[in-house]
């Protein structure tokens, strides 16, 4: 079988994983190269999301896969909008920290898809709950710019089925000051699926960028 990074071997697949049906409809929807993206709907909560993965990197699937943890999250910095872009320097939980590959090329693909919009990134934190109101500044104070369940998780897992590129991609579905009920009834939701909607392109970049061929 050919090495996927080697020249003239077949692309490595890129695997999009997302908790919500909302979200996995958001990202079926957007822009798509045929045959090299797989959206992956988890469930919601790190256990789900762990078993998910693992099944999708299992011989039956797409085990070279790069894998991209993407969806919505919540905010944690003063300022942050419904609708923002997060691109995780690393994920975080109680089972310990993830480096993601590729930051830098994920900034400038999606600044340039969203002139006007901001591109917040630093530590995005793993919980096993929704997380609100004081729980948020808590996390905060340890440096973490937002919160959602399944993305460290997500890459954790990834890596446990031997090395490949990993990063995590979240919109901002609600803030300290725009917090959320229901996503898809609020402006703030509505705004965050239009967004995620778009992000495909820059994921289709970043996954070109990371597994370029050896040299």
């Amino acid at each position: 079988m050919s090495d996927p990074r080697e020249p003239g071997g077949p692309a490595a697949p890129l695997l999009v994983a997302c908790a919500l049906g909302i979200e996995q409809a958001a990202l079926r929807s957007g822009r798509s190269t045929p045959g090299t993206l797989r959206v992956l709907r988890t469930g919601m909560g790190p256990r789900a999301a762990e078993a998910a993965v693992a099944r999708a990197l299992g011989p039956d699937g797409v085990p070279e896969a790069a894998v991209m943890a993407s969806g919505f999250c919540a905010g944690l910095a003063p300022g942050m909008h419904p609708g923002d872009l997060v691109v995780a320097e690393e994920t975080r939980d109680a089972d310990g920290t993830t480096p993601c590959t590729g930051t830098g090329v994920l900034v400038a693909a999606l600044s340039r898809a969203f002139p006007g919009r901001r591109v917040h990134t630093g530590p995005l934190t793993g919980s096993d709950h929704v997380v609100r109101g004081p729980e948020r500044a808590a996390l905060r104070s340890g440096g973490a710019i937002a919160v959602d369940m399944e993305s460290a998780a997500t890459l954790r897992t990834a890596l446990c089925h031997g090395p490949r590129p990993v990063a995590a991609v979240r919109v901002v579905v609600d803030a300290p000051e725009h917090e959320l009920v229901r996503i898809g009834t609020v402006r703030g939701g509505i705004s965050a699926f239009i967004v995620l909607r778009a992000v495909l392109p820059a994921f289709h970049e970043w996954h070109r960028s990371s597994t370029l061929p050896r040299r």
